[in-house]
């Protein structure tokens, strides 16, 4: 969800059967398609509301892995979960790379840390930020609500702090249970 321009897609291609890569931006969209994967499909859509171009998405349920990456803090951090969850097929996995805001003196040096490793990307990148037309927004939870919330609706995540401002969310969707 929120594939931007379709890089992660395209690296889980060979992975996978099929891969679907889903973002409400029409630039991005455009961009990705650029260069498709025959099993590889890209949607403009909102994952939120699960609807595409007036149709819906697979069911619930219905992919093994799910990803969001930078997606996340762009709707309210419980309703983006919880669709993600909702998609996820039972013993799924769910996969969150997202963006929290500093809030304590701790935050804002171990953030620091990560001042040389985006200053060095972006001078071999050239420049800072994706491509051109990404809808960019802050983050507005702090790491430690982020930390709170994700393992409150995702029991037994693993939460990790990375450099450049991220963190990771890794849960695996319970089997279904019972006859």
């Amino acid at each position: 969800m929120g594939c931007g321009d379709g890089l992660l897609a395209r690296k889980l291609a060979p992975l996978a059967d099929t891969v679907t890569g889903v973002d409400r931006s029409p630039d991005m969209i455009r961009l990705a398609r650029r260069d498709q994967p025959a099993n590889v499909t890209f949607l403009e859509a909102d994952y939120l509301d699960g609807t595409v171009l007036g149709r819906t998405l697979p069911s619930e349920g219905a992919y093994d892995f799910v990803s969001a990456v930078a997606v996340v803090h762009h709707a309210g951090f419980e309703e983006a979960v919880d669709r993600l969850v909702r998609l996820l097929a039972p013993g799924g996995r769910l996969v969150i790379v997202g963006l929290a805001r500093n809030r304590t003196l701790l935050d804002w040096v171990i953030s620091g840390c990560g001042v040389p490793a985006s200053r060095l990307g972006a001078l071999l990148h050239g420049g800072e930020g994706g491509p051109v037309g990404m809808p960019i927004e802050d983050a507005t939870m702090s790491w430690g609500e982020v930390r709170q919330a994700a393992r409150r609706l995702l029991p037994g995540c693993r939460f990790r702090r990375r450099l450049l401002w991220r963190y990771t969310v890794i849960w695996d969707k319970p089997h279904k249970s019972g006859p």
